[in-house]
């Protein structure tokens, strides 16, 4: 009667907060995820969801499933891994390189995670901050790149992780922290502190700036995030970063988030690997242990 994918839909729901985003996530129609679910309420002859509520919340009897989802779930994808090491051999590779400061954040955690699973794939690390990645990729010099600017190449195929909203960063004292979201020329007086990189690789400027034709007062750079975040709080500049790489800091009450634009900026991170390479099931491995670790972990993303 109750079916591994019936635990799948409720804790998706359960994690991404609704039916629209659960089924994105699990890849089927929203009609379709909300058929499975009233189906399974006529099985068990209880209701699973709140629908009165906006948006919708999961039941007394929903949550209990969650639960079990909580417990079963990471056992059945412990054992599918087992089976696919039995599959595709105990040996491999996997090497690399995250085009992204902030992605330290979730990657180790998620490389802690794939060790354990699959004890013998060598791995290996680096920040592609001051080489090109897609061509290291293409040599074979690395196999994964995670990058959130994705170059069309006919030998690299993309592989979403997950989105996520792209804000500004200003300090609880700066006239703009009153402004739930904020226009390009509204920058023009501001310092900029950005991570040290060129700005063709910038999404604040690719994606905000550069369409409306403005340039920040000055630019700043620094390597880490909670320095560009110190520097924020005390009115050096502000900061276009990940909305998740903010959370930890938002409850201090120094620091103060602004859309960009009215709808925002929203940006996809992507892993990038060698087209003959798609069917490596390590590879799959750890791109599905990175998003479970991500949607654990991470506020304010979404499936891609």
């Amino acid at each position: 009667m109750l079916e591994i994918r019936h635990l799948e839909t409720l804790s998706a729901i359960r994690d991404t907060g609704s039916l629209q985003e659960a089924a994105e996530h699990l890849h089927v129609t929203q009609s379709a995820l909300s058929h499975q679910l009233r189906d399974l309420e006529v099985r068990l002859k209880t209701p699973l969801l709140n629908r009165r509520t906006r948006p919708a919340r999961l039941s007394t009897a929903g949550l209990r499933l969650v639960a079990l989802a909580d417990e079963i779930l990471p056992r059945v994808k412990a054992t599918e891994r087992e089976l696919q090491r039995l599959a595709a051999g105990r040996t491999g590779r996997l090497h690399l390189a995250i085009d992204c400061h902030s992605c330290f954040q979730w990657l180790m955690p998620a490389l802690d995670a794939f060790r354990q699973n699959w004890p013998d794939v060598a791995l290996d690390l680096s920040a592609a901050f001051a080489f090109a990645p897609l061509p290291a990729l293409l040599r074979g010099d690395l196999d994964v790149v995670v990058t959130s600017d994705p170059v069309p190449m006919e030998a690299v195929q993309y592989l979403p992780l997950f989105s996520y909203e792209l804000v500004l960063a200003v300090a609880s004292a700066n006239p703009l922290s009153q402004y739930a979201y904020i226009e390009p020329q509204q920058l023009a007086d501001q310092v900029l502190i950005t991570y040290p990189v060129d700005k063709q690789r910038l999404d604040v400027y690719t994606a905000f700036l550069d369409p409306a034709g403005v340039e920040p007062a000055a630019i700043r750079k620094a390597e880490l995030t909670p320095m560009i975040v110190q520097l924020v709080a005390s009115q050096r500049g502000v900061a276009a970063l990940p909305n998740w790489a903010l959370t930890e800091y938002l409850n201090q009450g120094w620091l103060r988030t602004c859309r960009l634009g009215e709808a925002g900026v929203w940006r996809t991170l992507h892993a990038a690997i060698r087209v003959e390479d798609a069917q490596a099931s390590y590879i799959h491995a750890f791109l599905e242990q990175a998003r479970e670790t991500c949607f654990k972990t991470l506020d304010g993303i979404k499936a891609a």
